[in-house]
């Protein structure tokens, strides 16, 4: 399923202009990827795999650059991918995502669930310190 949908979004990728291609990533795209991300733990190897992705998504909307000097055809490297996009790489956009969220439970009335297990000990509950 999943290739299926790469296959598809590749294919629209490959027909709009870059402008409307970036529009389409930011809009439409990463809101999909990153739906939840306010409540996940990641390791290093699924931030690994999402800069991977966003490196794979920008390098089908930059495409291939020119070498100057030897005339042919080469992928862009990472550091110029980020100079191109100059937005927070997506695993940076996840962190402050993940600290403004935060700061929305601190805001939270003590009866919210979510607040009583972020910042309070449940009541009732023994601890073994």
């Amino acid at each position: 399923m999943l290739a299926i949908i790469r296959c598809r979004i590749f294919c629209l990728l490959g027909l709009l202009s870059r402008n409307l291609n970036i529009n389409v990533y930011k809009t439409i795209i990463l809101p999909v990827v990153l739906y939840g991300c306010e409540t996940w733990s990641l390791t290093l190897r699924e931030e690994r795999n999402l800069r991977v992705f966003e490196n794979m998504m920008l390098r089908r909307i930059f495409g291939p650059r020119r070498n100057e000097v030897m005339g042919e055809w080469r992928r862009l490297h990472n550091e110029e991918l980020n100079d191109l996009y100059s937005s927070p790489n997506i695993v940076q956009v996840i962190k402050s995502r993940r600290i403004r969220w935060a700061g929305h439970v601190a805001c939270m009335g003590e009866e919210r669930g979510v607040y009583r297990v972020l910042v309070r000990k449940p009541e009732g509950k023994r601890t073994w310190c």
